[in-house]
């Protein structure tokens, strides 16, 4: 996750009464829908997702991390998804750095027409440039929250669609080069999310999308990112409202900082998507964003089955 900013606006880039008789169904109406069961989310599996891709190490774009991890997350999608594609695509970076980035797509029920985007970054940054440690600035962070969360919770619901599939069609991408930029240097941050805007799937529009960064903090907060509330606050309210009803109090009924964060170019293009991030992590003193700390040790599999479950639910009670 990049650096959070004071609200700014957004640079443009191309949500029977008791007693009564039973109502007969006469066959000249449809009869009422199936309520669907909502599939249970495993917290346990998402973390040891959350883990398998720490063990690679750094996954900064050029590392050994980078490369293994893309290999695992393609492998993983393919035995789940409908299809999966790599969108590849270059990037000049520092010092005349070449990097090789690539955004994972995976679809699930294609055919359908209504569909959702779920999404995350799968990069970490290759720089800990907020750990006390200066001497250790300019190594690539671990990334267990900042960059694996999200995409952990993402695994365990493509297994879940894979058994048990939902009446809309969903696509789950996962972003490269969301934190290669140094501080302070936007144009630099976002790379995967403004290729992807740009270089949008068949079978687009979404109905909307869910941007899941730093969902595994043990001390889980999530107040409503206001570039979301802007941009797509009736999906902050169809979210936090599922949460309220659910009783998972992470879900914080107020907004929060603003951030820039990879919903911001698809909102740019059109698509309706909200960020479900906790920023302060673990605390507004004491953060271990963007530095070595950042390790599953400081991450929890109820964390991300909470953020898992309430997504879930809204995925699974959602009218087509």
């Amino acid at each position: 996750m990049n650096q959070l900013l004071t609200f700014l606006p957004i640079l443009m880039i191309y949500a029977g009464c008791a007693g009564d008789p039973p109502k007969v169904n006469t066959g000249n109406a449809s009869p009422p829908p199936q309520k669907r069961e909502v599939p249970v989310f495993s917290g346990k599996n998402a973390f040891e997702h959350l883990t398998k891709q720490v063990s690679f190490g750094p996954r900064n774009p050029g590392s050994r991390g980078h490369s293994a991890c893309l290999d695992f997350l393609t492998s993983e999608l393919r035995g789940l998804a409908s299809s999966v594609e790599t969108q590849p695509f270059p990037h000049l970076g520092y010092e005349g750095e070449r990097l090789n980035l690539t955004n994972i797509i995976a679809r699930f029920q294609p055919e359908l027409p209504s569909r959702v985007l779920l999404c995350a970054h799968w990069d970490t940054r290759p720089r800990a440039d907020q750990d006390e440690n200066q001497s250790r600035q300019e190594e690539p962070i671990p990334g267990a929250n900042d960059g694996a969360s999200g995409v952990a919770v993402l695994l365990e619901l493509a297994r879940i669609f894979k058994e048990h599939p939902p009446a809309m069609g969903v696509d789950i991408v996962f972003f490269d080069g969301e934190d290669y930029g140094k501080e302070g240097d936007v144009p630099r941050y976002l790379l995967g999310s403004k290729h992807f805007a740009l270089n949008l799937p068949a079978g687009h529009p979404y109905r909307f999308g869910l941007l899941l960064d730093m969902v595994g903090d043990k001390h889980l907060e999530l107040p409503q990112e206001q570039y979301s509330l802007k941009y797509a606050g009736d999906i902050v309210s169809l979210v936090w409202g599922k949460a309220r009803e659910l009783g998972y109090l992470q879900f914080i009924q107020m907004p929060g900082e603003a951030v820039i964060d990879d919903h911001l170019p698809l909102n740019e293009v059109g698509i309706k998507t909200i960020d479900i991030i906790d920023f302060d992590y673990p605390d507004p003193t004491n953060r271990f964003w963007h530095t070595h700390q950042d390790t599953p040790e400081n991450c929890s599999p109820e964390s991300l089955e909470a953020v898992g479950t309430v997504l879930t639910h809204v995925l699974y009670t959602l009218s087509p």
